[in-house]
């Protein structure tokens, strides 16, 4: 019990008495799966690296105890997820990746040129603390000073919850768009940038081209049904946009599990057959933008891959 109380003290704040209830309801819940906590405790200790993954990024280990990732996930699913995720990463990324993107530093792969007032959107890999109820890194787009745009958390895992093939998926369990002043605005100005592109639509290409560079085999994100808050007695979390509508746009089909959707690994794009004729000129440089995306995330990526790396 030790050690969870020195875990605890990493992770929350006691001198704030919301983070002091929740490191008690911390320990107690490591209390009710010692045999769990201590796997994954022992998982992080196996390593230097790992060490230093869980010194930095010691949230690890309350994202086990807490009702996080998607609706009605189990103790045993969460530590599973956790530790493929951090197993996936470290066989085929080298250190330097793994230790920035768990020490609080993002991963630069992408920027667009906007404006003189807006100066450039950056597309960054990240693992941020505000981020850990749904996934353990994002895909997010960012201005200059560092506010997010849109923003797509996942994990890696092996698919062992659709078709239980142990595929290497990515799994998504949140979209989130801009909370900022001015914020229709700004979104307005970037799709007219990315040729009437829409903001999320281009997150979750960069998602996409994430996940292609990544070597995974299939994408799955949470539906409205399978969003993690949907755990919780509150009912009055209405969700900006509708995940299940959204990812069915994006050519999503639903799972014999209602929770989540799988989406292709690359946006289906139409012909220039398909597109009237007064817009193939559009479409041919949102294309050219998409390639470009795509792209630098493969280069950017590339670099921090092993020799050994598996795809």
């Amino acid at each position: 019990m030790s050690n969870f109380i020195e875990l605890g003290k990493k992770i929350y704040d006691l001198n704030n008495p919301r983070e002091a209830h929740r490191f008690a309801v911390f320990i107690a819940r490591c209390c009710l799966h010692p045999q769990r906590m201590n796997h994954l405790e022992n998982f992080f200790e196996q390593s230097d690296l790992m060490k230093k993954v869980a010194a930095g990024y010691p949230f690890v280990y309350e994202q086990a105890t807490r009702a996080f990732f998607y609706h009605k996930s189990t103790f045993e699913e969460r530590t599973r997820l956790i530790e493929e995720n951090m197993e996936f990463l470290s066989a085929n990324f080298d250190e330097t990746f793994i230790l920035k993107l768990y020490g609080d530093k993002k991963i630069k792969l992408w920027n667009m040129p906007l404006d003189e007032t807006l100066g450039g959107m950056n597309l960054v890999l990240c693992a941020e603390s505000g981020q850990r109820k749904e996934g353990l890194a994002a895909v997010m787009f960012n201005l200059p000073s560092g506010v997010p745009v849109y923003q797509i958390l996942f994990w890696i895992s092996r698919d062992n919850l659709i078709n239980r093939d142990g595929a290497w998926s990515m799994w998504i369990g949140a979209m989130q768009g801009p909370n900022f002043d001015d914020a229709k605005e700004i979104i307005k100005r970037i799709t007219k940038k990315c040729h009437a592109y829409r903001t999320k639509n281009l997150i979750l290409y960069a998602a996409q081209a994430v996940a292609r560079s990544f070597g995974v085999k299939k994408i799955f994100a949470v539906t409205n049904e399978g969003y993690y808050a949907n755990n919780h007695v509150r009912r009055d979390r209405k969700l900006k946009t509708s995940f299940s509508d959204f990812w069915a746009e994006a050519g999503g089909v639903s799972t014999n599990d209602k929770r989540f959707y799988e989406l292709p690994l690359i946006e289906p794009r139409k012909t220039f057959e398909e597109i009237p004729s007064h817009k193939r000129a559009q479409y041919r440089r949102r294309f050219a933008l998409l390639d470009e995306l795509d792209a630098a995330v493969a280069e950017n990526l590339r670099g921090f891959k092993r020799e050994n790396c598996n795809f």
